[in-house]
């Protein structure tokens, strides 16, 4: 099989332990897919109306989703020729897939509450928790990254989003003196829901030390994140992987150790999503398709 020979033998064992050999022909389908064009409305500088306006003066066909009415899926455009409309550089609106907006939708950010941002850039997820709280909350953004922490310094600038204080620090060394509503930690990890399987240098940098790399940063981050969460708050642990390693294995052990619990995800449109059993009641994992990468989210309250 074609896709088999693409992928790493040791992520298929991985597959295989983990789920059905149904479930691993799903994954594998879905790695094969190339992923329609979607984006999100910024609405700090736009609305949808005049967004669809844009699209359908252009002749670019678009579907919604269910869970989203910023989400917009393109059926008939590239990145590249998105890019060339206004409504792109000015910011009306951000490029960004939908498995990747759906963790601030699940955090369900508030205005007037302290939001912290663990991993920040690029800073999709970031200006999309301030469109969210119509720039009404105080969002803290971490990046420890030179390089990274530029683009995520453009794209806040870019999307308007003024609530956003960007910190140049690794968010695990963050002071125990702060404390916060509500957090988000988009873990760094492997990205085995968004592998690109046509890629000849794809064993060179998904490795399983790069799992074991990512899933010690993994544990450590959402240590900190509990430790600075505010006691009877609520927030969202999300990777791009749906290896239960860097996902339900990491929050078990954190579990064991700190006064936490598993929200149960629910929102309208949930049963559009094809999704991939968990190990943790509550959480969930979404199969890579032709429109989303594959992806885990759990929401975590501290006791």
């Amino acid at each position: 099989m074609f896709i088999e020979e693409n992928i790493p033998s040791f992520l298929i064992n991985y597959l295989n332990n983990q789920y059905s050999s149904e479930d691993v022909e799903k994954i594998l389908e879905g790695y094969s897919k190339e992923r329609k064009v979607t984006f999100r409305v910024n609405t700090l500088k736009s609305n949808i109306s005049n967004i669809e306006k844009v699209l359908e003066e252009n002749n670019i066909k678009y579907e919604k989703v269910k869970w989203s009415k910023e989400a917009f899926i393109l059926s008939n455009a590239k990145e590249e020729s998105i890019e060339n409309l206004d409504i792109y550089k000015n910011g009306e609106i951000y490029l960004q897939s939908l498995s990747s907006m759906l963790p601030p939708i699940i955090l369900s950010p508030k205005e007037n509450t302290d939001i912290l941002d663990m991993t920040a850039a690029p800073g999709g997820k970031t200006t999309q928790i301030a469109a969210l709280t119509n720039n009404k909350s105080h969002i803290t953004a971490c990046e420890m990254n030179n390089v990274r922490i530029e683009k995520l310094k453009y794209n806040v600038q870019k999307q308007g989003a003024t609530c956003v204080y960007i910190m140049q620090k690794d968010s695990r060394q963050i002071d125990d003196f702060f404390s916060f509503d509500q957090i988000l930690l988009d873990a760094p990890c492997s990205g085995s829901g968004t592998l690109n399987i046509y890629d000849k240098n794809l064993g060179k940098y998904f490795t399983e030390k790069l799992i074991e790399k990512s899933t010690k940063s993994q544990y450590s981050l959402l240590k900190k994140a509990i430790k600075i969460l505010k006691k009877g708050q609520e927030m969202v642990y999300s990777t791009c992987s749906i290896l239960s390693a860097e996902n339900e294995e990491i929050i078990s052990k954190v579990m064991k150790e700190a006064k936490i619990e598993i929200v149960p995800i629910k929102f309208d449109g949930i049963e559009t999503l094809q999704i991939l059993p968990t190990k943790i009641k509550g959480t969930l994992c979404v199969c890579p398709n032709e429109l989303y990468e594959g992806f885990f989210i759990a929401k975590i309250k501290k006791l």
